[in-house]
């Protein structure tokens, strides 16, 4: 009994963070807003849809970027949103102050939220000041923790990234 009770600890003490996902995500997002990169990299290039989001969620992506926001060159997959998803931006400055925290998880689902500053080098006190906020919906799948979809959170509330691309499907 103490054997078993000793693996299932070890087992646990392994077990991934729910923030293990969104730290990947916002590692290459910032890198993606350094301005030193010059090779943006997508965060739903196909090796990391299928390591970092839900099975649910990658099969929502792969059927929107059928439906492209932009023109795509020859060869090139198709964004379905012609911005960053994350900062819910196409202008910004290198993000600053990000703070990532997870909540208890509730009904399967945790919620990670990221705080950040966008416009930190803006010369406007309030905009330079402003704290941009996006939450992770991170489930456990085959598992491992992934994301199921991202909230951009703003003056109106919080958005869905999943219930976006079922309306770009749609063709809304």
């Amino acid at each position: 009994m103490l054997a078993t009770a000793a693996i299932l600890f070890s087992c646990n003490a392994f077990a991934a963070e729910p923030t293990e996902p969104v730290k990947k995500v916002m590692d290459i997002t910032v890198k993606n807003w350094s301005g030193e990169s010059e090779d943006w990299k997508y965060i739903f290039d196909e090796d990391l849809l299928t390591t970092l989001f839900s099975k649910e969620f990658a099969a929502k992506y792969r059927e929107a970027s059928k439906k492209p926001a932009y023109e795509a060159e020859a060869g090139e997959k198709g964004d379905p949103f012609g911005y960053d998803v994350v900062t819910n931006s196409q202008d910004g400055c290198p993000l600053q102050d990000i703070n990532i925290t997870a909540a208890p998880p509730k009904d399967g689902v945790s919620d990670v939220t990221v705080k950040f500053k966008l416009w930190a080098c803006m010369d406007e006190a309030e905009m330079k000041a402003t704290v941009d906020q996006v939450n992770f919906d991170v489930i456990q799948e085959d598992g491992k923790p992934v994301i199921n979809d991202i909230h951009r959170v703003g003056d109106d509330g919080r958005d869905s990234l999943l219930v976006e691309m079922a309306n770009i499907i749609k063709g809304e």
